[in-house]
């Protein structure tokens, strides 16, 4: 899998979604879907994206007992998209089942569905981790656990935030994917996201694929905006004008 920025398509129905694609000239670039998207039209949307050749993360985040999440995955597994993730503090018993499903339901040897699981949300900080959550420890160390234990029962990759990305790699080797959420351009606004980046300081810390959502999406020129990403992390030749 090559590095790519994926578009966040945090819309309600497919309708917007692909006005906002059309009307910008983002047809083909790699897309996100999350579950606002997902859970109001189904795989239907995922059928859509696939006709019109974007690449697709599936964002559903699956946490619950290893049974029902290998079950899910030997579904989603039909579905052909290019990534799905997990919460790592499912466990590694769940990472396990969502890679035995994602295996067994694949109708292609040759493009299987990356499994890829969360570690922290990069909506959170250290307090939230220690004073909410009630987990001990630092944060960017608590992480990297996650992404060893993750890697260790069959999963592909994790979505970090950028500043954790370089030291994943070093404990889980270079193909071991980095997907790192909260990107931002220098004149955007960090939103609800706490542990944030810009695509030049993602592209010197290791990760491998961004996914980037309000600096394009509420831009006022939402394509300059997805270019300016591509410029900044590298990959000009991914869209052209």
């Amino acid at each position: 899998m090559n590095p790519s920025i994926y578009l966040a398509l945090d819309f309600p129905a497919w309708e917007e979604a692909n006005l906002f694609i059309e009307r910008n000239g983002l047809q083909g670039v790699p897309v996100k879907v999350g579950m606002e998207l997902f859970y109001r039209e189904g795989p239907a949307v995922i059928e859509r994206l696939k006709e019109n050749n974007h690449e697709i993360f599936l964002d559903l985040k699956l946490h619950d007992i290893p049974t029902t999440v290998m079950r899910a995955m030997r579904n989603i597994a039909t579905l052909g998209v290019d990534m799905v993730n997990v919460h790592a503090l499912g466990g590694s018993e769940m990472i396990q089942g969502a890679k035995e499903g994602l295996l067994s339901g694949s109708h292609s040897s040759s493009r299987q569905t990356k499994l890829i699981a969360v570690t922290m949300l990069t909506s959170m900080d250290q307090a939230v981790m220690n004073m909410e959550l009630l987990i001990p420890g630092d944060l960017q160390a608590n992480t990297v656990h996650f992404a060893q234990f993750a890697a260790e029962n069959g999963a592909d990759g994790v979505v970090c935030s950028v500043h954790e990305a370089k030291q994943i790699k070093s404990v889980c080797g270079p193909s071991f994917l980095t997907v790192t959420p909260g990107i931002r351009l220098m004149d955007t606004e960090n939103n609800d996201q706490k542990r944030v980046a810009t695509p030049q300081f993602a592209r010197e810390n290791g990760s491998d694929i961004l996914v980037v959502g309000r600096s394009v999406t509420q831009a006022t020129n939402p394509k300059q905006a997805y270019l300016q990403v591509l410029q900044e992390w590298g990959n000009e030749h991914e869209l052209k004008s």
